[in-house]
């Protein structure tokens, strides 16, 4: 097959590449930096400018770009580009496609599951409703952000991540210092659910979503397995063979990341994996042990 893919740069986009490479498909890359490489085609959503001519014989959409929402506090300026680098990039992708003659038959489209808010220990399936705010705002306006492609038949997923985990980069990346000299520990009191997914399995998932013709819409990209804060500390902690007795109060973690700290570290989000396993996903680490072995060890 041949796939089109944004964000190829990015922790998942990079490795959602090398599996599509390696099992043989072809990928061009939609990249807002100078080409350099046959495979690429330019984009930019500020400008609301694209090369239409990545598309020529695609099968399927990847589309993954969107401003790093954990790279910095979030000011209003921050908050503004992290907003306007999905929305409108999803619809430059979604109004591209739609005007093709021939378009890809299918465009899974990042979202992520702050679409759900912060929920407590609900279990929450893409049956239910948005939460409330900054993240779940951003995730509502993104997934609309694709209507132009649906109105024109593409088949659309929108794959809500969960917390992704890899040692290359993301949470995972953040978390490992202080756990890696014995002052880890729970974040605020701990009981907040984290929903995740082992990097490979996030990479897997997609592409899976991307070739699986019968399921669209809201799917959940989540190991079957979420984790309170403390769970996951616990599990964090024996694989890499330290201890974890510093907690970090929530005033602390609102002090040393402000809003963002608040809906990233402290949100809780029992997110369930159900859709994507009834329709035929197999995760190569469901467990969080597992998981967490795979990327560490």
């Amino acid at each position: 097959m041949k796939f089109a893919i944004t964000g190829s740069t990015g922790l998942v986009g990079k490795k959602i590449t090398a599996k599509l490479k390696a099992a043989g498909h072809q990928v061009v890359k939609l990249v807002r930096s100078v080409r350099n490489e046959a495979d690429e085609f330019s984009w930019n959503p500020e400008t609301d400018k694209i090369d239409a001519k990545a598309f020529d014989g695609v099968d399927s959409v990847i589309h993954l770009a969107g401003e790093n929402i954990a790279s910095k506090r979030w000011s209003s300026e921050q908050k503004m580009k992290i907003k306007q680098s999905r929305v409108k990039g999803t619809k430059l992708i979604a109004g591209t496609l739609a005007t093709l003659d021939n378009p890809p038959r299918t465009l899974v489209s990042a979202s992520a599951i702050g679409f759900y808010g912060n929920r407590g220990a609900e279990l929450l399936t893409e049956e239910s409703k948005t939460g409330e705010g900054f993240l779940a705002a951003v995730c509502r306006d993104w997934e609309d952000a694709t209507r132009n492609a649906e109105s024109k038949g593409l088949r659309v997923v929108h794959a809500r991540l969960g917390v992704v985990l890899s040692k290359e980069g993301g949470a995972l990346k953040m978390m490992l210092p202080p756990f890696l000299v014995g002052a880890g520990g729970p974040l605020g009191n701990g009981q907040q659910y984290m929903s995740w997914i082992d990097l490979d399995d996030a990479a897997k998932a997609f592409i899976y979503l991307a070739t699986e013709g019968k399921v669209s819409g809201a799917v959940n990209v989540v190991a079957p397995n979420p984790e309170t804060n403390a769970a996951f500390t616990k599990t964090l902690a024996k694989v890499i063979h330290r201890p974890a007795f510093f907690p970090v109060p929530e005033i602390g973690v609102k002090v040393l990341f402000g809003e963002m700290g608040e809906e990233l570290l402290l949100s809780s989000n029992r997110v369930s994996a159900t859709k994507l396993i009834n329709c035929g996903f197999k995760f190569d680490y469901p467990d969080l042990e597992s998981a967490l072995s795979h990327e560490l060890n």
